[in-house]
């Protein structure tokens, strides 16, 4: 009995969207915005490969982390991730995390536009109270 392969070499659209935990209209949706590669072949004889499957994966985890498709597509084309982000507008709904460091020191971080994931807020709380602690001449 052959091995059973964990993903086949080719996907049809139900498979790359389910793979990737998306419905198969955000597939047609990302490619009809250019934010994912056209498929090979056309209509039901259309296929998508591994490269696909990566590339909606991080459309996904950027979307998830707040990025707007707009900036979705900035990194995609290269831009630096140190871009600043995108203007506040009326009615954006932003959720801000307020870190207390010390009384009377307080961070405030939006991941989503900082761009950081749920790790990297840690890691950076723990950098920025160890500095505190530094310079207030705590070991």
């Amino acid at each position: 009995m052959a091995p059973d392969l964990p993903h086949p070499a080719r996907y049809s659209i139900h498979d790359l969207a389910t793979l990737a935990g998306v419905p198969t209209r955000t597939v047609r949706f990302y490619i009809a915005e250019g934010l994912m590669d056209r498929p090979h072949g056309a209509k039901r004889g259309a296929w998508y490969e591994e490269r696909h499957l990566q590339q909606l994966l991080l459309i996904r985890r950027w979307t998830q982390q707040g990025l707007s498709l707009e900036r979705v597509r900035e990194l995609q084309s290269g831009a630096p991730e140190e871009a600043p982000p995108r203007p506040v507008r009326p009615g954006m709904v932003e959720v801000w995390s307020r870190i207390t460091v010390a009384d009377g020191l307080e961070v405030q971080v939006e991941p989503g536009r900082a761009g950081l994931t749920p790790e990297q807020v840690r890691t950076f709380v723990q950098q920025v109270t160890t500095s505190y602690r530094k310079v207030r001449g705590q070991s």
